[in-house]
């Protein structure tokens, strides 16, 4: 597996504690930040992404990392009836439940605090699992996939969103300049945490992606991988079939 990256290399936390702490820190400015660095093309990734979801008509959704809840409100789009979303920051899923309360979603929405990697819910519980943008914040890759694969019922769908590594020049030397020099410096500029916007271009450049990914899907169990590439290769959505 590809080297462990933390957001801060002086503690001598775990990495899934120090994610928990990065994104408690940056949970004020997370959804400005995220559309503003995106330059909002994040919310077209989420929404393709659900468009792929919608032909299996999932009934029960799990949205992993859920943050402050973007991706399990457009799942709604879906025609779910029931969506849980868990993230292992309660300060990201304090704003998320703001968001839901203000669009009254709080009765098809729930958000609770937990771990990736050591889910609470009963084997084969959801149709669907999705996850945009955090399984490269997974301490442990394959437990996380694993788990997800054992929550899933049979023929469920795993969804994955998650930045990738533009191979084509000159988008790759451009988006390598933008995400280790303005990125951080924009990060930096605009929340508390000055290591946060670093660790994103770090955690991308190492994280396995492409084939790489869809191998890990498939030694997790999952069938039928398929990967979708976005905006030259800038994120891939990831579908795999339990």
């Amino acid at each position: 597996m590809s080297t462990v990256v933390t957001p801060y290399s002086d503690s001598v936390k775990g990495k899934k504690e120090q994610v928990a702490e990065m994104f408690d820190n940056i949970a004020p400015k997370y959804d400005f930040l995220n559309h503003f660095l995106s330059f909002g093309i994040d919310k077209l990734w989420r929404r393709k992404a659900i468009r792929l979801l919608m032909k299996n008509r999932p009934t029960t959704i799990l949205d992993v990392a859920t943050g402050t809840a973007d991706f399990a409100i457009e799942s709604l789009k879906t025609g779910a009836r029931k969506i849980v979303g868990i993230d292992i920051s309660e300060e990201m899923l304090s704003f998320g439940r703001v968001k839901i309360t203000k669009m009254g979603l709080a009765d098809q929405i729930t958000l609770q605090q937990g771990d990736a990697e050591a889910l609470v819910f009963m084997n084969e519980s959801f149709d669907a699992v999705t996850v945009a943008f955090g399984v490269r914040n997974f301490e442990d890759l394959y437990k996380g996939l694993s788990e997800i694969y054992r929550v899933l019922k049979p023929t469920g769908i795993i969804c994955v969103l998650e930045f990738s590594k533009p191979t084509i020049f000159p988008i790759k030397q451009l988006y390598g300049f933008y995400s280790f020099y303005i990125l951080p410096f924009l990060g930096r500029l605009f929340s508390k945490d000055n290591s946060a916007y670093r660790y994103l271009p770090e955690s991308v450049e190492k994280f396995p992606d492409g084939a790489a990914f869809l191998s890990a899907l498939e030694n997790s169990g999952f069938s039928n991988t398929k990967q979708y590439r976005q905006t030259f290769g800038v994120a891939t959505i990831y579908i795999g079939v339990r």
